[in-house]
């Protein structure tokens, strides 16, 4: 198998597990300028944090941002995508009032709905291959 680097482990496991998450503004408004963005990497970090995440990775664009977090297997990505949006929208609209206006019914920053990858490792046909040659017991 491929060699991991950064391998993290638990009081019962080893892991590396990365999860690409995408997160889409309501009605996909263009509502994001470089000052929102930074400021959002800074709220997303703090909460990653507090989960005992690690966010590697955060670009966005006006309407969406793309985020490769690092988490521990005791995470459920459900969870913390939920923090993530909760957050950064209730942080985000109380320092920016201008966001506020695209919202004026939703009174919500994000989608409902996003996506969530798993990342990292060797592609799935090397892990079928590498899991199909292991020898079992006769």
């Amino acid at each position: 198998m491929a060699e991991y680097q950064n391998i993290r482990t638990g009081r019962h496991c080893a892991f590396v597990l990365h999860a690409h998450l995408v997160f889409v503004t309501k009605y996909r408004h263009n509502v994001f300028e470089d000052a929102h963005l930074t400021r959002m990497e800074e709220i997303m970090r703090a909460v990653c944090a507090d989960f005992e995440c690690e966010l590697v990775e955060f670009n966005g664009a006006n309407s969406h941002v793309h985020l490769l977090v690092n988490f521990p297997p005791k995470v459920a990505l459900s969870k913390l995508v939920n923090s993530l949006k909760g957050v950064s929208s209730r942080r985000l609209r109380q320092e920016y009032p201008e966001l506020v206006r695209h919202y004026w019914r939703a009174q919500r920053l994000w989608s409902g709905s996003y996506f969530a990858g798993s990342a990292d490792g060797p592609p799935l046909s090397i892990v079928k291959q590498y899991i199909e040659q292991q020898n079992q017991p006769d």
